[in-house]
């Protein structure tokens, strides 16, 4: 069995983009700039951003956090986007998700200007890609994407078994290992909580992407051995043997599937810091 390891991956990525980076600067150029919309008071929102600046800072990219109060009107957000569109100092920008109820998500993601929107949810950065076409790709199928490249995971002409449908992880890594391409080639079947025996379309998965949100949904049972499997579940466990009070698992039960596998990703350690590190090519392509 063997760790696709995405901490120490990204590492490695971080490298790579801190020397470009570098380079940039000593060429007299700006920085790339990424800045995070942070609404709210959410404590997994406020850790994610706060991971997102100082990843940026490690590798030398400018990083800004616009913070508001969950009584932002819909309207003052979307003047933010726009202000944030025109700034030509701002390469890419998020919009941490979720946002207060009376907020149309969507109407903010399509605000956004689709060549700052490092996200890569905008439709016009989604359609892109399901056209094969230059595109942000949304920063988690992306490092998914980047592990199985970088490990040389052969996915062509296997079958991959999506577990979940999201429009942020699911549906994008779906059509992603279904495109000719490399890492791509894939024979891919998308299961949603309409999906009938899921275990048995489980079974028969060389690679299999969980991201249903149910901890330790997959168990031992429901992988072949052999598998490929890509958790990017991530949940929070009670633990006084922590210093945090908690400790992480996933939407996979590890310790019993990962005998059974030829790769796995862990949790933590696996899919997040690829996401992270994913965010940080993004700002870097749209500075360039």
């Amino acid at each position: 069995m063997t760790l696709l390891d995405g901490k120490e991956l990204a590492a490695k990525i971080k490298l790579e983009i801190a020397k470009e980076v570098a380079a940039m600067i000593d060429n007299g150029e700006r920085a790339p700039h990424l800045v995070a919309v942070l609404v709210g008071e959410d404590p997994a929102s406020q850790t994610y951003v706060a991971s997102k600046e100082k990843n940026s800072h490690d590798v030398g990219i400018t990083s800004s956090i616009y913070r508001y109060s969950e009584t932002i009107s819909e309207r003052e957000l979307l003047e933010v986007v726009d202000f944030l569109n025109l700034d030509s100092d701002v390469d890419g920008f998020i919009v941490q998700l979720p946002l207060p109820k009376h907020i149309d998500e969507q109407k903010i993601i399509e605000r956004i200007n689709p060549t700052k929107d490092i996200d890569g949810f905008h439709p016009v950065n989604l359609g892109r890609m399901m056209l094969g076409l230059p595109a942000f790709l949304p920063a988690t199928p992306m490092g998914i994407m980047t592990l199985l490249d970088r490990y040389q995971v052969e996915t062509a002409g296997k079958h991959c078994v999506v577990l979940g449908r999201s429009h942020i992880v699911g549906t994008p890594i779906s059509i992603l290992l279904s495109r000719k391409a490399s890492p791509g080639n894939c024979t891919v079947t998308l299961c949603h909580s309409f999906t009938q025996d899921i275990p048995k379309i489980t079974r028969e998965a060389d690679i299999l992407v969980v991201a249903m949100g149910k901890q330790h949904f997959v168990t031992a049972d429901m992988v072949k051995k052999g598998a490929v499997v890509i958790d990017v579940g991530v949940h929070r466990i009670p633990d006084d043997s922590k210093k945090s009070g908690f400790r992480l698992t996933g939407d996979v039960d590890f310790d019993k599937v990962a005998g059974k596998c030829n790769y796995i990703t862990p949790v933590p350690g696996g899919v997040g810091p690829m996401t992270i590190v994913s965010l940080l090519q993004n700002t870097l392509k749209a500075r360039k």
